[in-house]
């Protein structure tokens, strides 16, 4: 209820000043097609402005705009804004606002409706990755047949630009990122349904730097790991401690007064922020070749993160994936 109540009041402001968002926006397209370009200011905010072209076309780039955002709201509260009318909206403005402010620059003078027609082909085969279905349906729906090669130079154009900057649809996407699709880059969608938060191991004992030799083997005595993290005044890690490098010394008690945890301390391969995202995170691992890494939240210490504790994990969602598939 908060989400709709929310999606709904933002969607009626958005409305009350620009009234062609609201509906399918057919009629909108029809009045553009027909030459009514007036009507799409009717009951709006500058509807006084009527008549003053630069108006219309300023009004015009605020809705192509807007219409994105509207459309996500509707979906994101919980509507069914859909895909397919928005995109034949958005497409039909865009091909008017370019065609209309390259008439009134007087660079040159086109036919708006034919911009208007290629541009839903355009905008259609670019979400969808649909290239045919763009050219004959708004061929069809048209009836713009003699604009059939504009509608496939267009079409093909936005359908190749789209694919290059993302691979997949919108219909596809969420499949990808858990795996599902074949061709998918499977360890990246098993990594983005981890969180490092999730994976962060906060039982290791933190030393101070000035404690001495004896009283860190008193701490190494009572701890189950091999790395102590070295914390200052503000929970900053400046430093760790490896038991594997100490082993030697440790045993050395006329050491244990006179040597301190600064001299032993050596500063961490990396630390990883806890907001890093897992790709990332593996990378540093394979780039410093370590098995652990400390995470900070603020710049402050809060635990390490394993890579064996990641392999335990990804194998976890192997697993739950698969069974999701067997369900499926």
């Amino acid at each position: 209820y908060k989400k709709a109540i929310t999606g709904g009041i933002i969607l009626g402001i958005m409305i009350f000043f620009l009234p062609p968002l609201y509906g399918e926006g057919y009629i909108t397209i029809k009045q553009l097609l027909d030459g009514d370009y007036d009507k799409v200011l009717a009951n709006s905010f500058i509807y006084d402005y009527v008549g003053h072209d630069w108006a219309i076309l300023g009004f015009v780039g605020i809705i192509i705009l807007i219409k994105i955002v509207a459309t996500s709201i509707t979906i994101g509260s919980g509507g069914n804004g859909g895909i397919f009318a928005p995109s034949l909206f958005t497409g039909a403005l865009t091909g008017f606002f370019f065609s209309y402010g390259i008439n009134l620059t007087g660079i040159s003078v086109l036919t708006i409706p034919n911009f208007i027609v290629v541009g839903m082909a355009g905008v259609l085969s670019g979400v969808v990755h649909a290239p045919l279905t763009a050219i004959f349906l708004i061929a069809e729906v048209t009836g713009g047949y003699a604009l059939f090669v504009p509608l496939m130079i267009v079409s093909a154009l936005s359908y190749f630009i789209a694919r290059y900057l993302e691979p997949y649809t919108v219909y596809t996407k969420k499949l990808a990122l858990k795996g599902h699709l074949p061709g998918g880059n499977k360890d990246k969608a098993v990594l983005n349904q981890m969180k490092l938060k999730k994976l962060i191991e906060t039982d290791f004992t933190t030393v101070n730097k000035d404690m001495s030799l004896g009283e860190l083997v008193e701490v190494i005595s009572q701890s189950k790991r091999n790395i102590f993290p070295i914390i200052n005044e503000k929970q900053e890690i400046i430093g760790i401690i490896n038991l594997d490098n100490i082993r030697e010394i440790m045993f050395q008690q006329e050491k244990y007064e006179t040597e301190k945890v600064e001299n032993l301390m050596t500063l961490p391969s990396s630390i990883i922020d806890i907001n890093t995202d897992m790709q990332k995170v593996m990378d540093f691992f394979e780039t410093h070749k370590v098995w652990n890494l400390p995470v900070t939240e603020n710049g402050k210490y809060i635990g390490f993160v394993s890579k064996s504790k990641i392999f335990t994990e990804y194998r976890n969602q192997l697993i739950k994936q698969a069974q999701q598939l067997e369900q499926l």
